[in-house]
């Protein structure tokens, strides 16, 4: 019941006991457990999140995994999580799972791309890093990934083995690559945008839209959750899903200018 991906304020549920999935890392057992060494897994996933150009709340997932080579990793054979942490094959594959990394994002936007890395927390990895790149004048989070957790390899019947695994957004970087400003048009049925593009050729989205932003301002208030009379406490991804279910796509940004007692 505490598993992240069943989490209420993220997870969209159809009954109590069926929801839809929130990550492609689901699979990631189930394919560990049938003898795959390195695999590529994609899918559609939903999750409930905040209201921007890069936040939707469907969206397509790739899961990437690797195990090392046996040989490499056979001094951290029996090794506590601390001494690997600590051991020069753990830096091994750290530094085998950047290098690739930081080679997919050279080969999709060119060997200039700026790009750094940063610590990060996921309960199925340790440790984790954050990818980020910089475009359009900041810095954008393009994938998550780490050293995959003992415990992973251990419920997939592949303890003796060590390996790293990564998860990023496919329109995330189909953005970039077609300078899309906004991932909502992916699923706009508008032929203004479909037309502009074709298979096996990446052409930069041209806008088309004629109809200025209009800003609104709102404020509300929340309650703590101290006790039963209060209710529940407030949490923002809650607010967005209630914004889209009245507005649809039509909020482009939702966020917090100030917050007061």
């Amino acid at each position: 019941p505490d598993h992240p991906g069943r989490a209420p304020n993220d997870t969209y549920y159809v009954t109590d006991s069926t929801l839809l999935r929130t990550h492609t890392s689901a699979h990631q057992s189930q394919h560990l457990r049938s003898g795959i060494d390195a695999f590529l897994c994609s899918g559609d996933v939903y999750r409930r999140d905040e209201i921007d150009a890069t936040h939707y709340p469907a969206f397509h997932q790739m899961e990437g995994v690797k195990l090392m080579d046996q040989n490499l990793m056979e001094k951290a054979n029996g090794i506590s999580e601390e001494e690997w942490l600590k051991s020069p094959e753990c830096q091994m594959v750290v530094s085998d799972l950047k290098s690739t990394l930081e080679g997919l994002m050279d080969h999709l936007f060119g060997p200039t791309t700026q790009k750094r890395w940063n610590e990060d927390f996921f309960p199925f990895t340790q440790p984790s890093f954050e990818l980020e790149i910089y475009h359009n004048d900041e810095w954008m989070e393009v994938l998550g990934c780490g050293i995959i957790h003992e415990q992973v390899l251990e419920i997939s019947n592949r303890s003796d083995r060590r390996g790293w695994a990564f998860g990023l957004g496919l329109e995330r970087l189909a953005m970039i690559l077609f300078k899309i400003p906004d991932i909502r048009l992916f699923w706009t049925e508008d032929e203004r945008f479909h037309s502009q593009f074709e298979e096996g050729k990446i052409i930069e989205f041209q806008p088309y839209s004629k109809f200025p932003p209009v800003f609104k301002d709102i404020a509300f208030w929340t309650c703590k959750g101290d006790n039963e009379d209060d209710g529940k406490d407030f949490v923002e991804n809650d607010f967005f899903d209630l914004i889209r279910s009245v507005a649809g796509d039509l909020v482009e940004k939702i966020e917090l200018i100030d917050s007061f007692t």
